[in-house]
């Protein structure tokens, strides 16, 4: 079945957004779908804003890290409800609301997708040289490893089919999670599209730490990759 309003719940992973999530919440909740946000020990009002605007929240005594708060969310929607499709965004607001329903269209077709992953790289003015650059270079290696192309590899903006999601082992805590749901995926020959997205960028600060998060990878690809071959 299709990807639809009464199917389809989207997850949030939330550090310190009371800023931004309320809104994208409630432009959610509008639209007809619902919200589970996961608050990864925010110190701010992150988990009074998302209940105020109609989310359901989850929330981690501690900072963790993201690919955790994503664990936590797809284990609670397999295990405590029947939705058959995660659509999985950011709550910064780099992630534009509007791009859900072309994500859930692209499962109307015949042979559906496990994996809808938004592409940003079709327009990409506003985007950080830096993040242009390691988008690139990261989508080309993913590309390789998973023998399919994927113009965005590091885009978290995704909608995936919740029996895919109870067959991928996931690990990962951080940022790396992104790239290791594509890699299993793969593995499993399981059919990934991509739709283009907008990219957003504002004032907001990056989550990501170049150096940490490239080690992060380098350990994901060893596991994952390499360690398999025979």
């Amino acid at each position: 079945m299709e990807s639809g309003k009464n199917n389809t719940i989207v997850i949030i992973p939330s550090y310190n957004e009371a800023r931004t999530i309320g809104g994208i919440v409630l432009d959610i909740v509008r639209m007809g779908l619902s919200v589970l946000v996961i608050d990864d020990g925010s110190t701010d009002n992150t988990e009074r804003a998302a209940l105020d605007n109609g989310a359901l929240v989850l929330r981690n005594r501690k900072n963790i890290g993201k690919g955790f708060s994503v664990r936590e969310g797809v284990k609670y929607v397999i295990l405590k409800t029947n939705f058959e499709w995660v659509v999985i965004m950011d709550g910064d607001g780099q992630h534009h609301t509007e791009d859900i329903p072309g994500l859930m269209k692209a499962t109307e077709q015949e042979v559906k997708p496990d994996i809808v992953i938004g592409n940003r790289m079709l327009e990409t003015k506003t985007m950080p040289s830096i993040r242009y650059i390691t988008n690139k270079f990261m989508s080309w290696l993913i590309s390789g490893i998973c023998r399919q192309y994927i113009p965005d590899t590091q885009c978290g903006y995704r909608l995936i089919n919740v029996n895919a999601l109870k067959k991928l082992k996931l690990t990962s805590k951080k940022y790396d999670i992104e790239s290791e749901t594509l890699i299993l995926a793969a593995e499993m020959k399981m059919k990934i599209t991509s739709v283009p997205i907008q990219t957003i960028y504002g004032a907001e600060v990056s989550k990501i730490k170049p150096i940490r998060d490239m080690a992060k990878f380098c350990m994901l690809i060893y596991r994952h990759h390499f360690k398999r071959k025979p």
